[in-house]
């Protein structure tokens, strides 16, 4: 829904539950009005450090924002309230939005049951843009008078290299099965612009040497596959020609150690109170 609003890929996409770590923020400026978007994990009851790590990125989130968008998949059915979904004792101050995304998969009698149960939400389908207009006028309704907080062209306020290591990661998922993609990290250890083509080393981190393997493959044919993949879409990104440094280690239980999820940028924000 981000890459829609924003009309540029910033957030990875993924068939599979979870692929969202750290919250992105997308920026849309149109005639006066300016959208600092900030799309997060989802509210999921965590496991594991890492997922605690996500969970408060949401939270924070809540806490910030002027609008929130409470985004549910329409296929699973009536939501729960987000207070409910976020264990709030009481409500945010932020005005929230209801939206019911992926409303193109669902069959009209689920849709006319959906907004029967919920007459507030606004039905919307990330892939075809059906609601996405309605949307945004709600959150411009409700945003407060200010100026713009970034320059108009701006898109996003984070760098090329946080996004090249969500491309080379959302590659990952999209190539790999089971429980191997949820313990992939990857960090980028040289990005030089100045070159042609431009330069980047990166390596993807899993937890054990049986995932490495994995990952590697036969004679390195998976790594080589994710490597090209990823180069391709990294230069939709920059514009033009990449090379693509692409490396594996293994980093051993990387998911439930705050040292090396501090090291992938991954921080606990502190949770306001509830």
């Amino acid at each position: 829904m981000l890459n829609r609003i924003v009309g540029q890929k910033l957030s990875i996409t993924s068939a599979k539950p979870q692929s969202t770590r750290d919250r992105v923020v997308g920026i849309r400026t149109v005639d006066d009005t300016q959208m600092v978007i900030v799309d997060t994990p989802g509210l999921l009851e965590p496991r594991y450090e890492l997922q605690r790590v996500m969970r408060s990125t949401a939270l924070h989130a809540l806490h910030d924002a002027d609008v929130i968008v409470y985004v549910a998949d329409a296929t699973l059915g009536t939501p729960p309230p987000l207070q409910e979904a976020a264990s709030m004792t009481r409500n945010p101050k932020a005005a929230i939005l209801i939206v019911l995304n992926k409303i193109d998969r669902v069959t009209p009698e689920e849709r006319q049951a959906l907004l029967a149960a919920t007459p507030e939400a606004i039905p919307i389908s990330a892939v075809t843009g059906e609601g996405v207009a309605e949307l945004l006028s709600a959150v411009a309704e409700r945003l407060p008078a200010s100026p713009f907080l970034y320059p108009e062209e701006d898109v996003s306020t984070q760098s090329l290299r946080f996004f090249a290591a969500e491309l080379i990661r959302e590659t990952a998922l999209d190539q790999l099965d089971e429980e191997v993609p949820y313990s992939v990290a990857c960090e980028i250890e040289e990005f030089r612009e100045d070159r042609t083509p431009v330069y980047i080393r990166a390596t993807i981190y899993v937890e054990r040497d049986s995932q490495k393997r994995i990952l590697i493959g036969e004679k390195g044919t998976r790594i080589r596959d994710i490597g090209r993949a990823a180069r391709t879409k990294i230069e939709r990104l920059v514009g033009g020609a990449v090379y693509l440094d692409l490396w594996v280690k293994v980093l051993a239980n990387w998911r439930r150690d705050v040292r090396a999820l501090e090291r992938f940028g991954y921080r606990m924000s502190q949770e306001p109170a509830k």
